[in-house]
């Protein structure tokens, strides 16, 4: 071995050396702890779902949310956030007096002073309204709000850190005399980041101060939140500082709990290694709705415990239920389902996309985990095998879904691309005509199931009740009156005549691609597959003739050219 071999060798030997040195550290310390976490959601569902809504909740949204989040097995719920306006958060408490709901385990939130004064300083005297109307509805535990490096404050003049953390006292102990005794008091360090980076020690001494109260005046712990910009390895520091001083004055029940903004899409990640390092829980809705463009939730943080091996979460929560739970208040705060590759909860979140097992891509199965058979994602990666199966799981068995026709689906999809014809095929309408492009015939099931599929925008609706009313003029001049049927001689001049220049024997053999059924006739539902795939693929379809022009040109036509050619 040359000189020049040898040496590479040796950096190539050093390097495996540190990195086995540093995976074996990682997975002994940080990995082994968010196994072993006894991990605490308080859930904000309720609160930071709404936060920069284009719509905001209603006194409906919220109970329904809280309903939701009561089926996860998470107690600990944030139930509002007062202020000197009247909120839907007023309405919504006084809704949980009048019902009887178990207050137990409510918070609420509240700012530590009602403002800062003329002179720097903050009013310490006041009690803040969102307290007051804490003790008014009886919301026992409460999660203070403050931030530690604002400019307009005089931190280092007239306002000291000591003054700061006798206003934290004053305000403790006005909680557990005026409205609880037993009271789980929180604080949010709520611009931790930001703190952390211009005043790390002011920081560090009040939650020292809080760690060190005598244990019948300590508190329940802190929170913290970022506003997503920090990187991950920041707030591991940070997290890990914060912990060090709590642990070091004895406070080693305190909670520590994190909420990560989405900002640059690190959230998770770095909800994670706050984790890892020291938090020992988050506060979060179980949907990543919420202030700038989401935030950590806690259905996909509490995944990533599972799939890492923590066995508490299981015990603690029902961790089946929280996809459901996320999809649904999502729904409910905006209206619309979540983002189809949201992970964990979104559509395709459990799509099988490739032709081999899941075990070989990952050890941890969520779809097996949610008792969901992922479907087989429709694309030019899926194998023969996987379309046909997806033929059944859509369709139910039938004697053309075979292997050969998948196939044939497949080279379809690649051909369709390499002329510039841009579709999908995951949707019953989609697979359907696909399949009926490749060489199949579309089945009385077929139609079934896409009949039943709902048309949710409402100008595709009139665009179908528009044409339902042109085929019903049709009907008129059958035998047989209401019967969702025509026969092959209304359709043709009805629909088809602009495409076919007589009403010849093959024009009659090629009708038989529409007749699933062969009974003679084209009911409405087998035209309404075409129908729904046009409306489908092409949605910016704006007339009823763009409508029916589209459904022969792309679809009907090349599948009675299929149909011709077979009977001829």
């Amino acid at each position: 071995m040359s000189d020049s071999a040898a040496a590479a060798s040796a950096v190539i030997d050093e390097q495996v050396r540190q990195m086995k040195h540093r995976v074996d550290k990682f997975r002994r310390k940080r990995l082994n702890r968010l196994k072993n976490l006894d991990f605490f959601v308080l859930d904000n569902s309720i609160r930071e779902s709404t936060v920069g809504q284009l719509r905001g909740h209603t006194i409906e949204n919220k109970i329904a949310i809280f309903n939701e989040v009561k089926k996860t097995g998470i107690k600990d719920i944030i139930v509002a956030s007062f202020s000197h306006a009247t909120r839907v958060d007023d309405d919504f408490c006084q809704w949980l007096v009048d019902t009887g709901e178990d207050f137990t385990n409510f918070y609420s939130f509240s700012e530590v002073t009602e403002g800062l004064k003329k002179d720097g300083t903050y009013d310490a005297e006041t009690i803040p309204i969102s307290l007051r109307k804490n003790k008014k509805y009886g919301l026992r535990h409460t999660v203070f709000e403050m931030d530690l490096a604002s400019g307009n404050c005089d931190w280092g003049g007239k306002w000291t850190v000591e003054a700061h953390c006798q206003m934290l006292l004053k305000l403790f102990r006005w909680v557990r005399t005026e409205i609880y005794a037993d009271a789980r008091i929180l604080i949010n360090l709520r611009d931790f980041g930001h703190a952390m980076c211009v005043a790390p020690e002011r920081v560090l001494r009040i939650i020292q101060f809080v760690a060190a109260l005598p244990p019948a005046e300590r508190i329940f712990g802190f929170v913290y939140e970022d506003l997503g910009d920090s990187m991950p390895e920041e707030l591991e520091s940070w997290t890990a500082a914060t912990r060090g001083v709590m642990d070091a004055a004895g406070w080693t029940s305190g909670r520590l709990l994190v909420h990560i903004h989405e900002q640059w899409d690190l959230q998770t990640a770095a909800t994670l290694g706050c984790l890892a390092y020291g938090a020992d829980g988050m506060w979060a809705s179980v949907c990543e709705e919420g202030a700038a463009v989401g935030h950590a939730s806690s259905s996909v943080t509490v995944m990533n415990l599972v799939r890492l091996g923590n066995k508490k979460v299981l015990e603690k929560y029902n961790c089946t239920y929280l996809r459901k739970a996320a999809r649904k208040v999502t729904q409910i705060t905006t209206g619309r389902d979540p983002h189809p590759k949201q992970v964990i909860y979104g559509d395709r979140a459990l799509d099988a996309v490739f032709g081999f097992p899941l075990d070989v891509v990952r050890a941890f199965n969520v779809a097996e985990f949610f008792g969901v058979t992922p479907p087989n994602r429709m694309n030019t990666l899926a194998s023969s095998g996987m379309i046909r199966d997806r033929l059944v799981n859509v369709f139910g068995e039938d004697a053309q879904f075979t292997v050969e026709i998948g196939q044939k689906m497949k080279d379809l999809m690649l051909e369709d691309l390499r002329s510039g014809r841009k579709e999908e095929y995951m949707s019953a309408v989609g697979l359907a005509l696909l399949f009926d492009r490749a060489g199949g015939k579309l089945t009385e099931k077929m139609s079934e199931v896409i009949a039943n599929v709902k048309v949710k925008n409402q100008h595709h609706q009139d665009l179908i009740a528009e044409l339902r009313a042109l085929w019903d003029k049709w009907d008129l001049s059958d035998e047989v009156q209401g019967d969702d049927r025509l026969q092959f001689n209304s359709f043709y001049h009805g629909f088809m005549a602009p495409y076919f220049n007589s009403y010849q024997s093959d024009t009659q053999k090629a009708l038989s691609a529409l007749d699933m059924d062969a009974d003679g006739y084209v009911d409405w539902q087998e035209f309404l597959v075409y129908i729904k795939w046009a409306l489908n693929e092409y949605p910016k379809i704006e007339t009823v003739d763009e409508l029916v022009d589209t459904a022969f040109q792309k679809g009907l036509i090349p599948a009675m050219r299929d149909e011709k050619i077979k009977r001829m």
